[in-house]
């Protein structure tokens, strides 16, 4: 049995997976061994299995046998593995040690690097992995590198004929589960004469 796997945020008392044995006079159920931490109890007429305590992550997966008894004579028996994983869940959004920073781009710079930026995410695995986006990019006079996180100009900036500041936002993405979280910072560039 390998059940869907639970969250870690799983509440005690919630359902897991029923064991079913085949045979023709009642059977109890019991888990019989891999269970040392007594996440799980099992009731025995049913076969049902459910959580009994809240879930630590780093405890799993956890593999267990359930075993299957012959009601009227202990001798006779049989034995199955129950396999149970439990998603790590996406906790924290990345976060921007600002959310707004200012950076000045002289005029007529060829296409340059502006800022790198860099988000935080308290969470581990891809769950704590970011890739970096701009929302919006004033047509396509600014791009960011998705994995370094740095700001780069396009185009080169006239200071007497174009507009003297742009404001950026970028956002940094992380690969959550279920769902993945963003973080935002704005990025105001002023042009210089």
């Amino acid at each position: 049995y390998h059940p869907a796997p639970l969250s870690e945020r799983t509440p005690p008392d919630t359902f897991v997976v029923e064991i079913s044995a085949l045979y023709k006079l009642p059977v109890n159920y019991s888990i019989s061994s891999g269970d040392e931490k007594g996440y799980f109890i099992i009731y025995s007429s049913s076969g049902i299995i459910r959580t009994s305590k809240n879930l630590e992550l780093e405890d799993f997966p956890v593999n267990f046998k359930v075993r299957a008894t012959d009601s009227s004579n202990a001798a006779i028996f049989n034995e199955v593995e129950v396999k149970v994983e439990v998603i790590d869940e996406n906790n924290f959004p990345p976060v921007f040690p600002s959310s707004l920073i200012e950076e000045r781009l002289p005029e007529h710079s060829p296409a340059a690097e502006i800022v790198q930026l860099k988000a935080q995410d308290n969470d581990t695995g891809r769950n704590g992995f970011l890739t970096y986006g701009i929302l919006n990019g004033h047509g396509l006079k600014f791009r960011i590198n998705e994995t370094t996180g740095i700001l780069y100009s396009t185009v080169p900036f006239d200071y007497e004929e174009e507009s003297t500041e742009y404001q950026v936002v970028v956002y940094a993405e992380d690969d959550g589960i279920p769902e993945k979280k963003r973080g935002y910072c704005t990025v105001v560039i002023k042009i210089t004469d």
